[in-house]
């Protein structure tokens, strides 16, 4: 194929550049130059900017688009009106944070949020419903011409956050370690050079709609995931009330963990179109193990749990 990526120098964007290139399509990446902009020599750069600065991508023609930095419907509507013509299909990168209610089992029917006041354009506290909103504007204007990837917690090398890298890292420092609520809590993620790999197959056949893109499809649990990652660890198990009590902050300071039956469908969603749409998994060691040396080699950690605050509250129950 020929193909746009709306993005393509961050985290997921260069996963499916990396996907792209190793089947051998040609690539143009639109980015605003300011993130890692020596990345990809071999391929096209077009420099604007998503807010008002289309110009690069006029009179152009691709296979299709892949767009991983949409975040509102007037953004949106300017890159989807301004491509029409231009590429066949559109896939836009979604989440399942899109839906309006986690208290239950998730699947692509169920009711998406809306936004009170249609004009807000306050990501941090509407993303899925913005997202949600972004969706319906392709929806007019492609039809069954867009894919919607309605992404979960999306892991491995080059992530931004540490919403799951802190666990390898955690773990292979050894010792004692705070492990949040009920073992048997379910959890999906999914390596984004997986997710990568399918969407640019997803670029070129199909099919249209949404999809749920998390995993994997036999559920793991919280126990069986920190498991089956490298290390001379010691987990100790506290109930949800004592780590929230104590001030840690569920998903954000101590990733993977979400308490609650108003968020119990987030970590329980239904992915079997996609399963049938071609979406697979790489072992859950190997995304522990590559995400790990990643993050050693970046040398960055982010501001998730301290130390400090892990072993005071593991004094404190034992």
């Amino acid at each position: 194929m020929e193909l746009l990526v709306l993005g393509g120098t961050k985290f997921l964007g260069r996963h499916v550049v990396d996907a792209a290139l190793a089947r051998g399509d040609t690539v143009t990446i639109f980015t605003r130059g300011r993130t890692n902009p020596d990345l990809y020599p071999e391929v096209e750069h077009l420099t604007g900017d998503r807010d008002g600065g289309l110009g690069a991508l006029e009179g152009r023609r691709w296979d299709a688009v892949i767009d991983t930095s949409c975040y509102v419907p007037r953004i949106a509507r300017a890159s989807g009106e301004l491509l029409l013509d231009s590429v066949g299909r559109y896939v836009f990168v979604s989440t399942v944070s899109a839906y309006a209610d986690f208290s239950k089992p998730l699947d692509e029917g169920s009711p998406v949020a809306e936004l009170e006041d249609p004009t807000t354009e306050v990501v941090e506290e509407h993303y899925g419903a913005l997202k949600a909103a972004c969706e319906r504007v392709f929806d007019e204007l492609y039809g069954d011409r867009v894919t919607h990837v309605r992404a979960g917690l999306i892991v491995g090398p080059h992530d931004p956050t540490d919403r799951f890298t802190y666990w390898p890292r955690r773990l292979a420092e050894g010792g004692d370690v705070l492990a949040p609520g009920d073992p048997d809590a379910p959890v999906q993620f999914v390596d984004a050079r997986d997710l990568a790999a399918w969407m640019v197959g997803l670029a070129e056949r199909g099919p249209g709609g949404p999809l749920n893109a998390t995993g994997p499809a036999t559920r793991l649990t919280m126990l069986g995931a920190l498991e089956r990652m490298d290390g001379d660890f010691t987990l100790y198990w506290v109930d949800d009330r004592t780590v929230l009590d104590a001030g840690i902050e569920p998903w954000m300071e101590l990733p993977l963990w979400i308490p609650g039956p108003e968020w119990a469908g987030l970590l329980t969603v239904d992915i079997s179109r996609a399963l049938a749409a071609g979406l697979t998994f790489r072992p859950l060691e190997e995304t522990a193990r590559d995400t790990l040396a990643w993050s050693l080699a970046a040398g960055e950690q982010r501001p998730t749990l301290p130390r400090e605050k892990e072993r005071s509250i593991l004094d404190s129950t034992r």
